[in-house]
């Protein structure tokens, strides 16, 4: 069973067959013993062969993979741990590409492999105390226009909770009705203290439970006592980073996709148990077939 956390090594010396990577993932799944997922009975037959339950209350067949988004899969179970680990592990996150070098495997079958695993890390939160909400444009650049053009790039909405977690979520514009439902959907109600720059569409923010207050980027203003948005910038330089060191481009059709990867691991920075805790939210996420990925 998956502990504290783990190296590459410790992972190929602890998880170094199949029998224990479908042992793991049934112990994770069902701590108190395998439950049939039809009529909830704890009794049943064991094929260490197939890894196959079959139940004695209905006569239902199942595996511990049977529902999750390993499903069907062809590929080794020590190939996905692997892979996650690879995952959770890289700060500035891991390119189908490497991944495809290091497990030995076809790039689509990387590049599969490691959107089914951010499909796992998506998460709803909430955030509380004092935020920091700021927007950037991701995108490269066009042969023949000016550093401003924007024709091409997408605009990404941040929020971050000092202390605590932060929410990315890739919006359709910088106006005021679009940031406001971003920071409206992101937060509590009453939430304590809403920080961003000067940008007007921010304007109107505050109510009786919130305060709204602004740096003047513009201005050269960056801090002003403890008012700044430098920790969400923080994440949009570790997130470019991301994209110029190890993706090099990303599609706007799957760009949400790496801000949920990005959003689990920053947001379980302090979690020992990350690996562990990423394999228990496979087993929890629906099957994501391949078909429906790319049809998006």
């Amino acid at each position: 069973m998956p502990t504290k956390k783990i190296d590459l090594l410790q992972l190929t010396e602890m998880f170094h067959s199949e029998d224990i990577c479908h042992d793991t993932l049934a112990r994770l799944r069902w701590p108190n013993g395998a439950e049939c997922p039809r009529c909830k009975c704890t009794k049943h037959g064991y094929d260490s062969k197939t890894y196959r339950y079959d139940c004695y209350g209905c006569g239902y067949g199942f595996t511990a993979l049977a529902g999750t988004i390993f499903q069907d899969t062809k590929l080794p179970l020590r190939k996905w741990f692997m892979a996650v680990l690879l995952m959770v592990e890289a700060k500035k996150g891991i390119s189908a590409n490497q991944v495809k070098r290091t497990l030995g495997v076809s790039y689509k079958t990387a590049w599969y492999l490691c959107h089914r695993i951010r499909a796992a890390m998506a998460e709803a939160n909430t955030l509380s105390g004092t935020i920091e909400v700021d927007e950037t444009y991701i995108g490269g650049k066009v042969r023949g226009k000016g550093h401003g053009y924007k024709g091409n790039k997408t605009i990404v909405a941040g929020a971050m909770q000092r202390g605590g977690d932060v929410v990315l979520q890739v919006v359709d514009g910088n106006d005021r009705q679009t940031l406001h439902d971003f920071i409206h959907n992101s937060t509590d109600p009453r939430v304590r203290r809403i920080i961003t720059d000067e940008w007007p569409a921010y304007r109107g923010i505050s109510d009786e439970d919130t305060s709204h207050e602004t740096v003047n980027h513009r201005a050269e203003e960056w801090v002003r006592g403890d008012v700044h948005t430098n920790t969400v910038e923080g994440v949009w330089s570790l997130f470019k980073r991301s994209i110029t060191g190890s993706y090099h481009k990303l599609s706007a059709k799957h760009l949400d996709a790496y801000l949920d990867e990005l959003e689990w691991r920053f947001n379980n920075r302090k979690n020992p148990y990350l690996f562990r805790d990423t394999l228990t939210r496979l087993l929890g996420s629906d099957n994501l077939p391949y078909e429906r990925l790319v049809a998006q």
